[in-house]
């Protein structure tokens, strides 16, 4: 079996790349800092969608949204651009948010959009599109909703938000619709010096399987930014569907709370 393909049990191993597997030349990537290292290209997998073959290695991802001057000085709302490295620091994929000026500054953080992730050869491999819905516990019928696509055009799971009087709780779906993963966070979801914990649980809530993380990143960079750094840990033989998943997740939590 391959591992993250075919089930969303917790079975089968991960795949490192082979010795001497040659690193395929980087293209038509996304304008990078000076000495961005990449993580080397994984190669192709059976039952694995495109491109998420680097998950089948990782357990653990982080999201660092990249600093816009102009928002910085004006406080307009710029496309939102995210780098997601692994723990070695090299980078998986590349985030961009595709909306028009007036939805971003009209809309705030209830905004429609679409994310398209890309690879290291310049390859959109998933797409998150989230579209207007209600932001407020008091409409519980049209609550927060994610679709996850991998490829673009093939959706692979949802994120389904629940009603709760006071804590902020999702699901995590398939691409049929049934209850794969629970999250719930924190009463109140107030970074001030410290981490902000999303627990990713079972369907039946009695065990934590992974966590999402908004990270503190200082006082300075949170009084006067929006510049945040996130942490999504999951199990190394999840479904690499479902880790998909679980980064859309993450881009949800991001846009309603932070």
């Amino acid at each position: 079996g391959v591992a993250g393909a075919g089930s969303y049990g917790f079975q089968v191993q991960a795949m490192g790349v082979p010795a001497g597997l040659a690193v395929p030349p980087i293209q038509n990537q996304p304008i990078a800092k000076e000495g961005t290292i990449w993580m080397p290209a994984p190669p192709p997998l059976p039952n694995c969608p495109p491109g998420l073959e680097y998950l089948t290695q990782i357990d653990q991802l982080l999201i660092h949204q990249q600093m816009e001057l102009l928002e910085i000085l004006t406080g307009f709302e710029a496309q939102n651009k995210y780098e997601i490295k692994n723990t070695l620091g090299q980078r998986v994929y590349f985030a961009a948010e595709d909306t028009d000026c007036c939805t971003r500054n009209c809309c705030g953080p209830s905004r429609p959009f679409t994310l398209r992730i890309i690879d290291n050869l310049g390859h959109e491999v998933i797409t998150l599109q989230r579209p207007l819905r209600c932001s407020s516990c008091c409409f519980p019928c049209c609550l927060q909703e994610l679709e996850v696509q991998a490829p673009p055009g093939t959706p692979v799971g949802y994120i389904v938000q629940d009603w709760h009087a006071c804590l902020p709780k999702f699901t995590i779906q398939d691409e049929r619709k049934m209850d794969i993963l629970k999250i719930t966070g924190p009463c109140v979801v107030c970074s001030c010096c410290g981490d902000v914990n999303f627990e990713v649980k079972s369907v039946d809530e009695t065990s934590t399987v992974g966590r999402i993380s908004k990270q503190w990143t200082g006082f300075l960079k949170e009084a006067f930014t929006d510049s945040d750094n996130f942490g999504i840990t999951f199990p190394m033989d999840l479904d690499v569907k479902m880790k998909a998943v679980m980064i859309g997740a993450c881009f949800l939590i991001v846009s309603l709370s932070f």
